[in-house]
């Protein structure tokens, strides 16, 4: 017992010194002819640049991908280090949690900081899904999830889909279709009107297009919102999966292409390399829930995080509870009683697209701009994972 009070007393403190991330793409968008080895190793480079510390200082790279295959695949973390330029010294690693995948990463460096065994690290996540599309995995002679858990849960077809569970979920809680639609153009409104400010997380994606060494901005915003959205023809769409009723292309997350990067840095770094922290990691955690309705992680992993940091939920200023489809969020909302105005200030996933790997990351760097633009001190994160999981993070704001 006196070796772990010892122990926990050596414990230090997770600092994020900064979380960034490319504007997002739509499906065969503007990032489609950007192979996602470069869309993550631009945004490296940019990163290491804009924090001033020699590359060869990082202990790690470890990048969120879901879909590690064909383009993704081989290991693109250390693939995206290589490609930028950076010394070969520093190893990388690709982690696939679903949705959470990039904020796993972080969780990862934030972990191994904490407990001293590294200093300071680059977490992020990338995703095309332009060119690597969801399911590019799964082996053509059956699906692993199927095969994996058709007997345990009695299912009697092949795998259902996530869009299937967020109708449970929809079902479960009593939505109705308008609902649904109505917070999904609330979605594209906030994203619109913070245009500007989301501008402040954004590293234009860049490239030399022609091939004659002139460099061109490809994209400096997030491709999927809708300025001046139309509820009346969001209203209108007719259910995008079938069989459903209730979810369409409307009320879900778009198809996206991304990248996102974060550096977690211990105290002994932030004072080594005169670094100025944007935040503190002040819980994380991680749970699995039914892989039936297997989106509904956010409730329980924010109760998780929420014990472990010591804080009410009065207490918590912001929260960004992803938009991978509208019921998701709506029933946290529902389960919670949290105002409106202090969830996903700056809009979701549902406007700004879901590159599935980056969105944890992306979620970060968003928590930490709407921390500071809003002023505020303390925030909440959960996102829920294909097969029933999800991951959630208390920060606060330094």
């Amino acid at each position: 017992m006196a070796g772990m009070k010892k122990m926990s007393r050596e414990l230090g403190k997770a600092y994020i010194v900064d979380a960034i991330r490319t504007p997002i793409g739509k499906r065969n968008g503007s990032l489609k002819e950007i192979h996602p080895v470069d869309l993550l190793g631009n945004l490296l480079k940019g990163e290491v640049k804009r924090i001033g510390v020699p590359p060869e200082s990082y202990d790690d790279f470890i990048v969120g991908c879901v879909t590690q295959a064909g383009d993704q695949g081989f290991n693109i973390a250390r693939n995206a280090w290589l490609s930028a330029g950076m010394p070969e010294s520093v190893p990388g690693t690709t982690v696939d949690r679903q949705c959470g995948s990039s904020l796993q990463a972080v969780s990862f460096a934030a972990q191994a900081v904490i407990s001293r065994t590294e200093d300071l690290i680059m977490a992020g996540g990338v995703e095309s899904m332009s060119r690597v599309p969801m399911g590019s995995t799964i082996n053509s002679t059956g699906n692993p999830i199927t095969l994996g858990l058709v007997m345990r849960y009695g299912l009697d077809k092949e795998w259902f889909s996530q869009a299937y569970g967020a109708e449970l979920i929809a079902k479960k809680y009593g939505f109705h279709r308008d609902e649904l639609d109505e917070f999904s153009y609330m979605s594209h409104v906030k994203a619109a009107a913070s245009k500007d400010m989301i501008a402040q997380e954004l590293m234009p994606v860049q490239a030399d297009v022609t091939g004659d060494g002139e460099i061109v901005t490809i994209l400096d915003h997030d491709e999927g919102v809708r300025i001046n959205p139309d509820l009346e023809k969001m209203k209108s769409l007719r259910p995008a999966f079938h069989g459903l009723t209730l979810i369409t292309a409307g009320n879900s997350s778009q198809i996206s292409d991304g990248a996102s990067i974060s550096v977690i840095a211990s105290e002994e770094a932030v004072e080594r390399y005169n670094l100025k922290p944007r935040a503190e990691i002040i819980s994380m955690g991680a749970v699995g829930v039914d892989p039936v309705t297997m989106l509904t992680g956010p409730i329980p992993v924010t109760k998780k995080v929420l014990s472990r940091s010591g804080l009410d939920i009065s207490e918590i200023d912001l929260f960004e509870v992803n938009e991978a489809f509208a019921p998701v969020v709506m029933a946290w909302q529902e389960e919670f009683d949290v105002p409106l105005d202090r969830l996903n200030v700056l809009g979701g996933a549902i406007a700004m697209g879901h590159p599935l790997g980056a969105t944890g990351t992306r979620v970060l760097s968003t928590m930490i701009n709407a921390l500071e633009i809003k002023n505020k001190r303390t925030g909440l994160i959960a996102i829920c994972e294909g097969g029933g999981m999800a991951n959630g993070m208390v920060v606060k704001r330094l």
